[in-house]
Parts: C-alpha cells; structure tokens; sequence
C-alpha cells in the first residue's frame, strides 16, 4: 500500500516479474539460517547420505560457527557482506584460511540446497569471497628414507601397518579398516602346505596376493553409559560407555572400493605378521577379543586411529626421518608411482581417485625426477652435437 499510485504499480509489475521468473520463495516458510541450517544438518545431509566423516566436519561448522554468527539472520534476507564479517571476524580470533574456507563450503553447501527447494531465490554464498587458501607443498620421503622408515618398523609390532601406508598409499582409515577377509592369498595357501611351512618365499613368485580395500576404520565416539555420574570426565573412559557410531563406514568415495596387489615383500611381511598375530592370541588366552582386523592390539581389539598416529610418531623418531604428518606416507606412495612411470590410470586404481586432478596434489617433483628430466633433455639436445656441427 502507498499513497502514491505509481509506486504500487511498480511494486506490482516487480512481483509479476519475479513470478514469471520463478523467483517467488513458497508461501508462508520463514525460515532463520540457524533454522535452514539445523534442518539441513541433520535431515537432509545425515548419514548415510553422505560418509561419517564428511557429516562431521559439515556439523562442526555450522554448529560452531554458523549458528552462532549468521543463525539470527532471516534466511532470505542474508547478504554477502553478512558472510563476509563472520569470515574476517573468525581470522582475526586466530582461524587459519583453511579453517574459513571450510566454513565457506558447508555454508555453501546448504544454501544451494535451499536455493533448489525454493526456499531462497539466489545464494549469498556464490558471491561472498572467502579467505584465499595457499596450499602448502608437502616434502615426500625420498626413497633412503623410507627404507630407513621400514627398518625402523621391523622392532615393533605391526610393522606391516607401516609398510602398506609407505609402499601403496592407503588412508590411515583404510589400513586399519583391513580385514584378513580382505587378504585375497590366491591358491599360495594350497602350495605352502606342501612345503609345511606357514608361508613360502619360492611359491610366492607364482601367485598374485592383493587387498580389497572395502571399508575405513572411523575413530570412536562414546557416552557415558552409568546410571550415576561417574568420576570420569569423557566418556570414553566411562566403563559403562556407549558407542556413538559404528566402528567402520564404506570407503570415502566409490573410487576408493578397490583391489590391489602387493608387492612380494610385503605379501611376506602380511604373512609373518598373521603368524605373529596367532602367537600373541595364544599368549592372550581368554582376554584374546576375536575382531578379524589385521591390525590390532595385544588382546585382539580393532587399533584406535588416535593411538595409531602417535605410533606413527614414535616410528619418525626411531628411524631418525624429518617430522611428517601420518597423511604424508600418502603422498609418498603416489610420488614413488610418479617416479616408477607408473601411467595415470593404474595410479588412479591404486591410489582410490575418481579423476586424475588428485595427481597434482599428491605427486610431488621430488630430485631424481628432477634429474632424470635433466639427464633426458641433455641426452635430446646434445647427444652427439659434434657429428651434427
């Protein structure tokens, strides 16, 4: 309404317009972004429509950051500049880039939902800028030092976890996620029977033994399971605790469900590592919990990804390598396919890529490849110049 006759004319001719380009939100929904985002959090991207940990990271941000700086804000009166000062305000309290950007994408996410079931005409997000995000470049283990690395392993248990992460790349979530069922041995059981041995070096040479990469181990969450407050503060020391998720989940795309072969040293390793894991039942007795997975501890139990990485730690400082993340041993892997020629397809089969760009992130140009380039441009342009000349 309006006093002046044009002005609801106008008024008029914009919402006509707006109908017939279908940017008219439903009638009567209201919704606040704390509202959209909730609903969204926990209806439309719950588990399993998407993985465990990708849910996680996307409840983190929105119950952290979101609600609390955005939540108040009518969802279809949300504006860039309001996403903007959530961003500045979150990297002057001390958030890295990285961090921000993360935010950006979920809350990205969820409006692009919104914007396809009309609950919101255009995304804010779309237009916001975000914090630029440098990727650091990462420092593979040249070849000596992951032999060193792998001698290093020898002296403890579990040597083979290191082996299988150094030597074919797999996620820390993969690895332990391994099951002997996974172990596909070929027929080379049937052959080192007849050798009476348990596993057999010159048998090995005629068989393909491989893993099915199927499932990745999830780190455990629990609540307290006493009737009464117990004197433990988290709950995963609560003795009557309860599991909040399930152990494993399925690989972290369909790309990622894969075979792979492995190497003879390290079918050999597999297989000293399964007698191993029978002694230790034995010496366990009756605290010995059968769970199947190939990496475990003393008394059986599936290894928590948390005590696995601190492992991982105390490996760098025995073998006496530069600090590297547990995520590293990935990059390695796929820079020593870059190194072998490996083509581009094998390595995305191996490595669990849906497409090739993963490539530029994980193989890195490490100084034999560099030299070898060297050596192959020198042997091109100069072999032989003399008879030329």
């Amino acid at each position: 309404m309006s006093k002046n006759k044009q002005k609801v004319i106008n008024k008029v001719k914009e919402w006509e317009k707006a109908r017939d380009e279908r940017r008219v939100l439903k009638a009567g929904e209201t919704w606040t972004v704390a509202g959209w985002l909730n609903h969204w959090i926990e209806n439309v991207v719950a588990p399993p429509t998407i993985t465990e940990n990708a849910w996680i990271a996307y409840d983190v941000a929105v119950r952290v950051h979101l609600v609390p700086g955005l939540g108040a804000h009518k969802l279809d009166r949300l504006e860039p500049e309001h996403l903007e000062k959530l961003y500045r305000k979150m990297t002057k309290a001390g958030a890295k880039p990285g961090r921000v950007h993360q935010v950006h994408r979920t809350l990205r996410a969820a409006l692009n939902e919104a914007v396809r079931r009309e609950k919101l005409i255009k995304n804010p997000a779309l237009l916001a800028r975000a914090p630029k995000v440098e990727e650091e470049e990462v420092e593979p283990y040249s070849v000596a030092e992951v032999k060193q690395l792998l001698v290093a392993a020898r002296l403890k248990r579990n040597s083979a976890r290191w082996a299988i992460a150094l030597a074919l790349g797999l996620r820390q979530g993969e690895a332990l996620g391994l099951q002997w069922t996974d172990v596909t041995w070929d027929d080379w059981d049937h052959k080192c029977k007849a050798h009476q041995h348990p596993f057999c070096e010159r048998c090995i040479n005629h068989h393909s033994p491989g893993l099915l990469i199927r499932r990745s181990r999830l780190r455990p969450k629990w609540q307290h399971g006493c009737t009464k407050p117990c004197s433990h503060k988290f709950g995963g020391h609560c003795p009557n605790r309860i599991p909040l998720r399930t152990e494993t989940a399925g690989t972290k795309s369909r790309a990622g469900k894969r075979g792979i072969g492995l190497p003879n040293e390290l079918a050999l390793m597999l297989r000293r590592h399964q007698v191993e894991q029978a002694v230790e039942q034995e010496t366990a007795a009756q605290l010995w919990r059968e769970s199947g997975y190939v990496f475990t501890t003393p008394t059986g139990e599936p290894l928590n990804p948390r005590t696995d990485y601190t492992e991982w730690k105390r490996l760098l400082v025995r073998a006496n390598v530069p600090e590297r993340r547990l995520h590293d041993a990935r990059h390695t892997a796929a820079t020593v396919l870059l190194l072998l020629q490996i083509p581009d397809r094998t390595v995305m089969g191996v490595m669990g890529w849906s497409n090739t760009a993963m490539a530029a992130r994980y193989q890195h140009i490490i100084a034999a490849i560099r030299r070898d380039v060297a050596s192959s441009v020198g042997g091109l342009l100069w072999q032989g110049r003399g008879d030329r000349d």
